[in-house]
């Protein structure tokens, strides 16, 4: 997410150049160091250095086009970064934003007490270490011997379920000759398999790939072929903006028997357009959700479209607004009446950052999975049981980083 967009995003409005005012609990940061083991105990371990590097996450197969792109491949390089202690304690995670920008941050960091950059009960104080937000959570757990989502004041964690975020359009490939519907049910069963019980259906076929007539009734068929062959399993579609409201009313025409768990992003929100979504909806008497705020997001549309209860989920980025953020976010939703979904596509390490979010804060209505094995990371902490995701009780986020960094 550009850095404009964050500023937008932060929290759709509440964002300030330092994230922690010393006051924002009803308290000064001396009254809550005073008050506060946890932090005190931050305060003991100074950064003694950072490192970069990389970790390599691979999907189990390749993941073909959605509505706007084409194919994602077979799993991301991602970007991290490892801190270090005085006292020897390390937290790492991926960074938000480019390596080239947190690099140039490093001198600000260094020599620092970990409580000068983290509140327990806060997350990370200033919007110039937002970089840094992932790994500051794990080291400030790491350093207190807590899973993240007890440092969110959980102790017993909320379980919440976990869809298959990796079902596009596969049918397509390859290009010539394409493996049709059968492939996506393949993908469907495997994805059953490793514990899914829900699954998240790319459509909008006919917005680039597909003539729109035939590529429509190509999203009908699918999402009828997977709703019969699973019918314990929920449902969710994603037309990443490839439809026209009376386009996607329409494809909901050709799909009437089958129960949808949630829209998401259909078409780029408009206020109008999701009125005569939510009007088609209620007329109809489905009882899906409406989901959206993953593309480019406007906060001060997506703050109107909760208010006027035209949207139940909220999508952005874990890591594009922050876990910190995301923490500021959560208490604004639940006041709402909405509810979270942070998209997490691309790295499995943004499932499992979510995770810990939902497990700490509650108000998740289901987790983004991204299948994936790494030589880099241990990924064994987590487990899905009963389609539902459940995050491991070590300490920090529970990845252990196997590759070796200098």
């Amino acid at each position: 997410m550009r850095r404009r967009t964050f500023l937008q995003a932060l929290n759709m409005g509440i964002a300030s150049a330092t994230l922690y005012a010393g006051s924002g609990h009803g308290m000064s940061l001396t009254d809550l160091l005073a008050g506060n083991t946890d932090d005190k105990e931050l305060s003991y371990h100074r950064i003694q250095d950072i490192a970069f590097s990389s970790v390599q996450l691979k999907y189990p197969r390749l993941v073909g086009k959605n509505a706007r792109l084409d194919l994602h491949g077979y799993g991301p390089t991602v970007e991290i970064c490892r801190i270090r202690t005085d006292k020897g304690a390390i937290g790492w995670a991926s960074i938000r934003g480019s390596r080239q920008d947190a690099e140039l941050l490093t001198r600000t960091l260094q020599g620092k007490k970990v409580s000068d950059l983290f509140v327990c009960g806060f997350g990370t104080k200033d919007e110039r270490h937002i970089a840094f937000d992932m790994a500051l959570h794990d080291l400030a757990g790491v350093i207190l011997q807590k899973p993240v989502y007890a440092l969110l004041g959980r102790e017993k964690p909320f379980i919440t379920d976990y869809y298959s975020g990796m079902i596009y359009f596969d049918d397509l490939e390859p290009a010539n000759k394409p493996a049709g519907i059968d492939r996506i049910l393949e993908e469907c069963q495997q994805d059953y398999t490793i514990g899914y019980r829900q699954f998240k259906l790319k459509i909008g076929r006919g917005h680039k790939w597909m003539p729109f007539n035939k590529g429509i009734q190509r999203d009908i068929e699918i999402t009828k072929a997977v709703a019969k062959a699973f019918p314990d399993c929920d449902i969710l579609v994603d037309g990443n903006n490839g439809f026209s409201v009376d386009q996607f009313i329409q494809y909901l025409q050709g799909i009437n028997s089958v129960k949808l768990f949630w829209i998401e992003e259909p078409f780029h929100e408009t206020v109008e357009d999701y009125q005569k979504l939510k009007n088609y909806v209620q007329k109809e008497g489905m009882s899906t959700l409406l989901a959206d705020g993953e593309a480019d997001p406007n906060p001060a549309l997506l703050r109107e479209l909760f208010e006027k209860k035209l949207l139940d989920v909220h999508l952005t980025d874990i890591e594009g607004l922050g876990f910190t953020n995301w923490r500021r976010l959560m208490p604004e939703l639940k006041k709402m009446g909405a509810q979270a979904s942070p998209h997490a596509w691309g790295s499995l390490l943004k499932s499992y950052y979510t995770a810990h979010l939902a497990a700490g804060l509650g108000n998740t209505v289901t987790i983004e999975g991204v299948t994936s094995t790494s030589d880099d990371v241990d990924l064994s902490g987590y487990q899905i049981k009963d389609g539902k995701l459940i995050p491991p009780t070590t300490p920090g986020f529970g990845m252990a980083l196997l590759k070796k960094i200098e």
